[in-house]
């Protein structure tokens, strides 16, 4: 489960900006990560609670925002929404699209005491 390796990251980033800030604790955790990122949100918030366990995120809320994917046609130049990553352009029926959101995954926001 690639989640675990993810969760321990975010803890890491968390509670290394927590620390730079002197903070005594983190509050609230906020990520941002794409629908086509191949994330589990369910998955990512069980590991994050498990590994945050004796940190300064430990008892931290974990919010994740889902953008949704989107691409660019490379035959028509235009920009749609994606659900799947394989899906044609619905004005040209090109499969030659590049996606442009929905990927990400970032710490977004970071609530400390």
């Amino acid at each position: 489960m690639h989640e675990m390796a993810l969760a321990q990251g975010v803890v890491d980033i968390a509670v290394e900006q927590a620390r730079a800030n002197n903070a005594a604790g983190i509050r609230l955790v906020r990520l941002e990560i794409g629908a086509l990122s191949h994330v589990e949100p369910r998955a990512l918030s069980f590991c994050f609670d498990a590994v945050s366990r004796g940190t300064l995120a430990e008892g931290a809320v974990l919010e994740i925002d889902r953008p949704q994917g989107s691409a660019t046609c490379l035959m028509c130049v235009k920009t749609f929404p994606l659900a799947n990553r394989y899906d044609p352009c619905p004005h040209c029926g090109s499969h030659q699209v590049v996606v442009v959101g929905g990927e990400e995954m970032r710490v977004k926001e970071l609530e400390v005491v």
